[in-house]
């Protein structure tokens, strides 16, 4: 399937939190947990990001199935809010947005995200885009989140 991935425009904020509620549902059963941080982020927050210009989106035509977002702190880059609409899951598409995430921000030093521990198929997507994991934290009684890195081109 083709998709583009390119900077998301505040008109599409809605979709971009349509989309990122859907894949976040999956995760908060798969945890118990239906107080994620992705659930709990609200339509604003999403326009806010938009506007700091940290939000991509992957599109099919004119269907947002995918974003992800690329906070800079210093040198170090957080890949945040990775998701994928879906019906669109397994495709490589995930692959291809952090790949984006990652060259949308080529001065940084370092990467860096975080998973739920229990969300194998994504930690072996990190691993095998290079992320090693440096930690873990648990954050509630279901859920412990690992943090991953991996060196950019800033480095």
């Amino acid at each position: 399937m083709d998709w583009t991935i390119r900077p998301a425009e505040k008109h599409q904020a809605g979709e971009v939190f349509t989309v990122q509620r859907a894949a976040y549902v999956t995760e908060a059963q798969r945890y118990d947990n239906p107080h994620l941080s992705g659930l709990a982020e609200t339509l604003d927050d999403i326009r806010m990001a938009i506007e700091k210009r940290q939000v991509l989106i992957a599109l099919t035509g004119h269907r947002i199935v995918g974003s992800v977002r690329g906070v800079v702190d210093g040198d170090l880059c957080h890949v945040i809010r990775l998701v994928v609409a879906p019906d669109m899951q397994g495709c490589g598409l995930g692959k291809a947005l952090i790949t984006a995430a990652e060259d949308a921000n080529p001065l940084a030093a370092r990467f860096a995200l975080y998973t739920g521990e229990h969300s194998t198929s994504v930690l072996g997507l990190y691993k095998k885009l290079g992320y090693a994991e440096v930690g873990q934290e648990q954050i509630a009684d279901t859920l412990a989140l690992i943090r991953l890195e991996k060196p950019g081109n800033g480095a």
